[in-house]
């Protein structure tokens, strides 16, 4: 089904990076950067289904050019921790075909920043099988400049209004209406929310729908990163750029230094080591609660449930035999009298209709069950998982 996705990252020179690098990266282009003298080569990357660049009206037309627009913010920027660039990663429903993807993003990204005279660098990334992606991660990367665009170039001066938690909401919120909007368009009934998960669940409980509360009923996931997977996938230290090991140093003896030396002052990254693949394993862990908690609410519907189509047929004895000779009444052991067939009628009643909204849950729950299970399995890669039932509330276990 769609799933909601918006973060928000500043790229920096204090963590060692570049804008042209992150731009070659994300486009799988062939960038030069002018400050350092390197070029950054991703021509040959995969999975890059297209790539764009929007100006709000009235901008120099040479920054629609991606060499000159990031080295033209790398030569703006003096400080040696300078912000370059706020990049927002969105996923993109896998329900929408390719052409309805990319409207879907430079829809919400004219209204939502363009328009606000910022410059936007996109690339639409599809799923690549040979890599072991989700046939399902459709997702765009959104470069924004940090200053205003005119027909000189960008502003010597930020915008700071821009860093703004307020605005980020507004954002978030704003992707939602257009992913549903897009998803209404092509006719898919499911929709998103950028709200967190007890959030919507509350809102679900205070208009009384319930089915939707009991689906909300769950741990949020974490989002396991680019590191973490190859951590996990070669179990071994995920590659670092020189850049980033640099900035990440440790003091010796208590107290920084630096050295002239570029190997002293460098430091492998071994996550491995560091944390063992603590992001899958808590990743997992989570899938696994959710799946145990899953299994302990249908053992309660189900018990509801026996317990209402118990009342549900004692009601329906009594109104049988409330319809026969009184002669016959007194064969079947059961009083009637007019208020026990009042009571019958009306626990007829109630019994159908919790019994029609717990058998939703129920079909609701299992669903929703049997999806965490696949996604437990492409967490930890394991083909054999099994759900095995244990005692009264039931337990996940996995078999290698």
């Amino acid at each position: 089904m769609a799933s909601y996705h918006l973060s928000a990252q500043i790229i920096g020179r204090k963590a060692g990076r570049s804008s042209v690098a992150a731009a070659a990266y994300r486009a799988g282009e062939k960038l030069h950067d002018q400050r350092n003298g390197q070029e950054f080569d991703f021509s040959r990357r995969r999975g890059v289904a297209e790539r764009a660049i929007l100006m709000p009206e009235g901008a120099a037309e040479w920054l629609a050019d991606r060499t000159r627009l990031w080295n033209h913010v790398e030569v703006l920027e003096k400080r040696k921790d300078a912000q370059l660039v706020r990049e927002i990663n969105v996923a993109l429903p896998h329900e929408l075909d390719h052409a309805g993807r990319v409207e879907l993003v430079k829809g919400f990204v004219r209204e939502q920043f363009v328009s606000r005279g910022m410059v936007a660098d996109i690339a639409w990334h599809d799923p690549v099988a040979e890599k072991g992606d989700d046939p399902r991660n459709f997702h765009a990367h959104i470069m924004l400049t940090l200053r205003q665009a005119g027909p000189d170039g960008l502003r010597r001066v930020k915008t700071r209004e821009w860093n703004s938690d307020e605005l980020m909401k507004t954002w978030r919120k704003a992707w939602a209406d257009h992913q549903n909007r897009a998803l209404g368009q092509a006719q898919v009934p499911q929709r998103v929310d950028h709200r967190s998960l007890e959030t919507q669940r509350q809102d679900a409980q205070a208009r009384g729908d319930r089915p939707a509360a009991e689906r909300l009923h769950r741990l949020p996931e974490i989002h396991i990163g680019p590191k973490a997977r190859a951590s996990e996938r070669k179990r071994s230290a995920a590659p670092q750029s020189r850049a980033y090991r640099r900035s990440t140093a440790r003091s010796a003896g208590g107290s920084w230094r630096s050295s002239k030396v570029p190997e002293k002052r460098q430091r492998a990254v071994d996550y491995q080591r560091i944390d063992q693949g603590s992001r899958s394993a808590y990743g997992a862990a989570v899938i696994n609660r959710n799946i145990r908690d899953s299994f302990q609410r249908v053992d309660k519907f189900e018990r509801q449930a026996a317990r209402l189509r118990a009342r549900e047929t004692r009601a329906s004895r009594v109104l049988t035999v409330a319809g026969l000779p009184k002669a016959q009444q007194a064969r079947y052991g059961v009083s009637v009298t007019p208020g026990s067939i009042v009571m019958a009628r009306r626990h007829q009643r109630r019994s159908s209709a919790l019994l029609r909204d717990i058998e939703r849950l129920l079909a609701d729950l299992l669903q929703v069950r049997d999806l965490w299970g696949r996604r437990y399995r492409s967490v930890m890669r394991q083909k054999d998982f099994q759900i095995v039932r244990e005692g009264g509330g039931g337990r996940s276990r996995d078999r290698r």
